[in-house]
């Protein structure tokens, strides 16, 4: 990601901070903690909290506070998935009512906090639900990354909005996901910065060295279109049964966990291959041996911000890319001829036949020099840049 001459991140060399802060941290006391409230596991799809907190570990602990799950006793799990990230899982009793299960969840937040010492945090907020049981809690800063849109989703309790805007009030700083998502924020705010999906293009690239094909991807035949992302209401199923209509002799490999969305309403043909959600480590290795990779995306209330952070992952394993007109998409990939773009079924095969012909896209130059420069590690370096400004700006008042 670019900048400007003082610390805004910028797109199109535009600032899009609206009120810079000075950097310098000399008389910031060092926080040592980062405490997150997520509304995503640690060990379900590994996405934009995963590939920024586990690089917070440079520079703090890191406290990953998942949503809660029904169990027999009330307490707090824990488990290190990386060094330096300690996952807290809240164990509530089965049929506990919705008010009771707030006030537990506030009762073990006190308990950790109280245990572990942690009087000089960040706090970091995913989902401003949270706040049902942490609006006590006294952080040095706290930070809303915002990376959707979740009242957009099916599902979202009724009170989100209203929560979120608690958590705007709150925070020092905002960051988005995508451009879309800030420009919906940036009014909200006086410090709205928007951090983009970015891509670990070490972990990716590998892909461009014919990878030994998976056990379970191996008898599937050729070409393989292919997917990697979770399958619930943003995937445009209808769109895909066309498509595997249409083209029996593509095989579509859907990788990823179905939620939130009916089975039955999904393709079922014998070209429509789903082999389930795989590990991170492991993606490459699928990817290696496909031959076109798609976003299919619905257009609709839950994808109108999103920024999906595929898009890289799939150019940095050097595989073609077709996907729906996101606005997202088509602003930072389409626009420069990176992504094709289609609108129907019709399109989208076209846009496959040129792919799978080695007509699209031919500036890997480009595409490569735009993902080198937009790497996780510079995207974390950015953010606690702005944040230990804050930390410092708040001392000196």
């Amino acid at each position: 990601m670019n900048t400007t001459g003082s610390t805004s991140p910028s797109v199109e060399g535009k600032p899009i901070a609206k009120s810079p802060v000075k950097s310098g941290t000399s008389s910031v006391k060092p926080v040592t903690d980062l405490l997150c409230f997520s509304h995503l596991r640690w060990n379900f799809v590994y996405q934009r909290p995963q590939h920024l907190l586990s690089r917070a570990t440079a520079n703090y602990r890191v406290w990953f506070l998942e949503e809660p799950v029904w169990s027999d006793t009330t307490r707090l799990n824990q488990y290190q998935p990386v060094d330096g990230v300690t996952v807290l899982t809240p164990n509530i009793p089965h049929h506990t009512p919705a008010d009771e299960a707030i006030r537990l969840q506030r009762q073990l937040l006190d308990e950790f906090i109280n245990t572990n010492n942690l009087n000089n945090f960040v706090a970091w907020y995913y989902t401003p639900m949270a706040l049902l049981f942490s609006d006590h809690i006294k952080p040095r800063l706290t930070i809303y990354d915002c990376m959707d849109e979740l009242s957009a989703f099916w599902g979202a309790p009724p009170q989100l909005l209203q929560q979120e805007q608690r958590l705007i009030d709150r925070s020092a700083i905002v960051f988005t996901g995508g451009i879309s998502l800030f420009e919906a924020k940036q009014n909200r705010h006086p410090q709205v910065m928007a951090f983009p999906s970015s891509i670990d293009f070490n972990h990716f690239s590998t892909a461009r060295q014919s990878l030994p094909d998976p056990a379970d991807q191996a008898s599937i035949a050729r070409p393989r279109i292919g997917f990697s992302g979770v399958i619930d209401e943003r995937f445009d199923y209808a769109l895909v049964t066309k498509l595997a209509e249409q083209r029996p002799d593509w095989q579509f490999v859907l990788i990823g966990p179905i939620v939130k969305i009916d089975r039955k309403l999904l393709p079922n043909a014998p070209n429509v291959h789903y082999p389930g959600m795989k590990n991170y480590k492991d993606l490459p290795a699928y990817f290696s041996n496909w031959d076109v990779a798609i976003l299919p995306f619905a257009l609709n209330d839950s994808t109108r911000f999103i920024s999906p952070t595929k898009t890289p992952e799939y150019l940095a394993a050097g595989l073609p890319v077709v996907s729906t007109p996101i606005r997202d998409v088509v602003r930072t990939y389409g626009n420069e001829d990176f992504v094709q773009i289609a609108d129907t079924a019709e399109a989208f095969g076209k846009a496959i036949e040129r792919a799978l012909a080695g007509r699209h896209p031919e500036n890997w130059t480009q595409i490569d020099k735009f993902l080198t420069e937009n790497s996780w590690d510079h995207t974390w370096q950015e953010m606690n840049r702005l944040i230990l400004a804050n930390l410092k700006m708040n001392v000196e008042q």
